[in-house]
């Protein structure tokens, strides 16, 4: 039988550990279970050490970051000779079934090696809707893979391929893990994903989703108030995120010094022109990325030169 790990990040997991943790005990495939915590503060470890004995907990003296993390929790699970790895949010359960279902589609697939990510159907914490963000992604690219016209005439395919799902439940076989490598630790936390979907992409695998596969990510399904200043916030960390997973992208020609000039002369034409809005957002932008073109192109040369960028084995 193949070796399944489950690794999960913590931190201040209380919240959700009892029904996480509980729903691996109960599934159909037996998984052996990493978990790296980030430093909670709420009792998250001692619940975990006590209550799932069973569970490989790794405690880490500082908080890493999502990416960093996950890392250490594949490093680890690869020299135990892992087949899968299943990255999973804290904030997340399964059912019995929903890794069996996943190895029935890569079973099945007809080039196992095409398959990056495989990814199953996320539900909300209700258990009774899919969770919104994940509804958004089916959305958003049902018009080249035909889910929701399938989902309608009740005439499902095993699996379909999409372009993005967020890393709360993914499962990548070994190959991935030897080819695409970790996370890349110049994220902390949000965007990892997106950087390592480009790299998937890059490496010419593929997303895939399996309809059959029914998990849960209690995530909050919709925004609350946001003050104007907490709204531009978000605006510009999302607007950083955007250009930061475009320079990272391997697939993306990147030049430090035209990447210089383009930034500068950006900040310059909305002078010039009186955009005072877009020169404030450019401003900003620069202030944040010219310091860390060098380091981009560190990373990038990582991403397109290594063997299995930034982990260890």
């Amino acid at each position: 039988m193949a070796n399944f790990y489950v690794i999960i990040v913590t931190y201040n997991a209380m919240k959700w550990a009892e029904r996480c943790f509980t729903s691996l005990r109960k599934s159909n495939i037996p998984v052996q279970t990493i978990v790296i915590d980030n430093g909670s503060t709420d009792g998250t470890q001692d619940y975990i050490k006590i209550t799932f004995p069973e569970v490989d907990f790794i405690q880490s003296s500082e908080n890493l970051g999502f990416g960093k993390a996950n890392n250490i929790g594949i490093e680890k699970a690869y020299k135990e000779g892992a087949d899968f790895f299943y990255l999973m949010n804290q904030d997340a359960w399964i059912f019995p079934d929903s890794m069996e279902k996943l190895l029935e589609v890569y079973h099945h697939y007809p080039n196992k090696e095409q398959i990056g990510i495989l990814s199953p159907m996320h539900l909300d914490g209700s258990e009774k809707k899919l969770d919104s963000h994940f509804e958004n992604y089916l959305g958003k690219y049902a018009k080249t893979n035909r889910l929701i016209s399938d989902l309608f005439l009740k005439q499902l395919s095993k699996w379909y391929e999409i372009d993005f799902v967020n890393a709360a439940h993914w499962l990548l076989p070994k190959s991935t893990i030897e080819t695409v490598g970790g996370f890349n630790p110049f994220y902390f936390h949000y965007g990892e994903d997106y950087d390592y979907l480009n790299r998937v992409v890059y490496n010419k695998k593929k997303v895939i989703i399996c309809p059959d596969s029914l998990v849960v990510h209690d995530t909050k399904q919709h925004k609350v108030f946001q003050s104007p200043e907490a709204a531009y916030k978000e605006k510009w960390l999302s607007l950083r995120l955007q250009k930061q997973t475009e320079f990272m992208n391997p697939a993306f020609e990147f030049d430090p010094i035209k990447i210089k000039k383009q930034l500068l002369w950006d900040f310059y034409k909305f002078a010039l022109k009186g955009y005072t809005k877009e020169r404030i957002e450019q401003r900003e932008m620069n202030k944040y990325f010219l310091p860390r073109l060098q380091e981009i192109h560190e990373h990038r040369q990582k991403i397109i030169n290594s063997s299995h960028p930034f982990l260890n084995i």
